[in-house]
């Protein structure tokens, strides 16, 4: 079974239309796409780094980050090692496949199945603890900050640029 969810990014409108631009003009913005990818991966990645969500609102500490120490999300660096892009002729898609990665993104509550409830080990070794429900805070890491955005406005005008032979 497969997770998906889509983000849609606010201020976009100067991207789309930059895009579309160059569509009419050029047809297949595969390369384009792929370099596009490339820097959403990357954007993604140091997002992790800085454990900041694409507003730049800093992601709650889980509490192994608190007791044990280290980032956020970036324990064994799995969902940050999935990140991946798809670029097409149009367009380029960014995200996972790791099914939990949804439950990061978005926050989710899991709750218990059966009354004796879930039950899971705490960190450093404090032993173990049974609840009914446990809330995950969101963790955006997927998404398009304005510093982002503008990145990719400034490529799409080099490649617009080059492909017209370097002419303005």
């Amino acid at each position: 079974m497969a997770a998906a969810f889509s983000i849609q990014t606010m201020g976009g409108h100067a991207i789309e239309a930059k895009l579309a631009s160059l569509a009419r003009a050029f047809g297949d913005l595969t390369p384009l796409m792929e370099t596009f990818g490339g820097i959403l991966e990357t954007q993604t990645s140091e997002r992790f780094e800085a454990e900041t969500a694409p507003d730049g609102s800093r992601w709650k500490p889980s509490l192994r980050a608190r007791q044990d120490g280290g980032k956020t999300l970036t324990d064994r660096t799995t969902l940050r090692g999935s990140i991946h892009s798809i670029p097409s002729r149009l367009s380029v898609e960014i995200g996972t496949n790791l099914v939990y990665a949804g439950v990061h993104q978005g926050g989710a509550k899991i709750r218990a199945k059966t009354s004796a409830g879930l039950r899971f080990q705490l960190p450093g070794g404090l032993g173990w603890r049974r609840v009914m429900e446990v809330e995950i805070p969101a963790r955006p890491f997927l998404g398009l900050s304005t510093d982002n955005g503008e990145e990719l406005l400034e490529e799409a005008e080099a490649y617009a640029l080059d492909a017209m032979g370097g002419e303005a």
